[in-house]
């Protein structure tokens, strides 16, 4: 699943689909599964009404907390050496 991180805190703070679908202005809970499965993406917009009704910044929601070391293998420090 795309956004585990959301459903379990979602879950955590005891908020149905239904209300995150009417949130969103979705007509069923069933489109708002289908973003919360990563089956259609979040806009921006979403991401922040989402990030209001959790009490939590969109980063914390929306982006992984690791970074692969492929990520970081070639980035730059700073120093020329």
């Amino acid at each position: 699943m795309a956004y585990e991180k959301l459903r379990n805190i979602r879950n955590g703070k005891g908020i149905s689909a239904r209300e995150m679908a009417d949130l969103l202005g979705l007509v069923t809970e069933a489109a708002y599964y289908k973003k919360e499965t990563g089956a259609i993406k979040f806009s921006v917009e979403e991401a922040k009404l989402v990030s209001d009704k959790l009490g939590m910044p969109i980063s914390e929601i929306f982006f992984a907390d690791e970074v692969s070391c492929s990520d970081t293998d070639n980035q730059p420090t700073g120093t020329d050496g």
